[in-house]
Order: C-alpha cells, then sequence, then structure tokens
C-alpha cells in the first residue's frame, strides 16, 4: 500500500494518506481565491480511512462553499494552514488540499474547475480538461475512482 506525507507550514502537524487521491482538481472558484490568497487551490478527495494524522492536533473552523452547502475545514491549530475539509457533510471524504503533501508534484490537477472565475492573466493549456463549474464525475473519474467514490456515498 501506497504512503504519502504531509504536513503544515509550521510543521505541527504531520500526516500520511495511504493510497492515492480518488482523483485532483483545481479549483479557480473566489472562495479559494480568497482562501488561498491565489488564483487556485489544488483539492484532492481521498478516503477518511486512508488519512492519518501522524502529528499535531487540527481544529474545525466553518466556510463558505460556492455550492452554498458549506464545509469543514481542519487545519493546524498553531498556525492555521488547511489540510483537509469536509464538504455536504459527508466526514467520509477529506478533501486534501494537496499542496501541503510533501511531493507537491506527485498528484497534479486531472481537471479545472470554475474556470469562469479564472484570473485573465492565467494561462491554462490544453492537455487538462477545464469546466465553467464543476464536473460530473461519472464522465471524468476513471472507473476504479468511481466505485471508491461510490462506496463513500
Amino acid at each position: 500500500m501506497a504512503n504519502f506525507t504531509g504536513k503544515c507550514s509550521c510543521g505541527a502537524v504531520n500526516y500520511s494518506i495511504l493510497d492515492e487521491p480518488i482523483f485532483t482538481h483545481a479549483c479557480h472558484c473566489r472562495l479559494c481565491q480568497r482562501y488561498t490568497a491565489s488564483a487556485f487551490v489544488v483539492h484532492s478527495p481521498i478516503e477518511m480511512s486512508n488519512f492519518s494524522l501522524d502529528q499535531g492536533d487540527l481544529v474545525t473552523t466553518p466556510g463558505p462553499s460556492g455550492s452554498g452547502g458549506g464545509h469543514f475545514i481542519k487545519r493546524c491549530k498553531n498556525c492555521g494552514d488547511q489540510i483537509y475539509s469536509h464538504f455536504f457533510g459527508n466526514t467520509k471524504v477529506a478533501v486534501l488540499k494537496t499542496t501541503t503533501l510533501d511531493e507537491v508534484n506527485r498528484f497534479p490537477p486531472q481537471a479545472h474547475i470554475y474556470v469562469k472565475n479564472k484570473f485573465s492573466w492565467l494561462e491554462l493549456g490544453d492537455s487538462i480538461p477545464q469546466f465553467d463549474e464543476f464536473y460530473d464525475r461519472e464522465k471524468i473519474y476513471s472507473p476504479v475512482s468511481l466505485e471508491r467514490r461510490k462506496k463513500l456515498e
């Protein structure tokens, strides 16, 4: 079984994921831009059963979401870095903030979402699918990822 590690900026939180993420996407929605003070955030959903908090403490803060359903963010209690979120009340799925992984290039985005809000100066290539809003998982996830995801709904 795979083991990938990550941490927050101050190093107080260390974690492992025990499998590859279900999928990885870059979100360009205005909320993610504000949260990260950047052009987009990279998210990788993974089963909570494949997430291990190895060191440190996380605090939970509520946040809005583009869908209106909100989400709960798990952050380092010391530096406040976002480690993962739970969306739509689904605590079986950790939506990992992918750039907290030690190997940040290991899981590049497989899709760009909410590109209708993409910064005009940001150039995206044609090799990765782009969606004005969210994508249809049935059309973009691999069969293995679909099977993993369906077990969590």
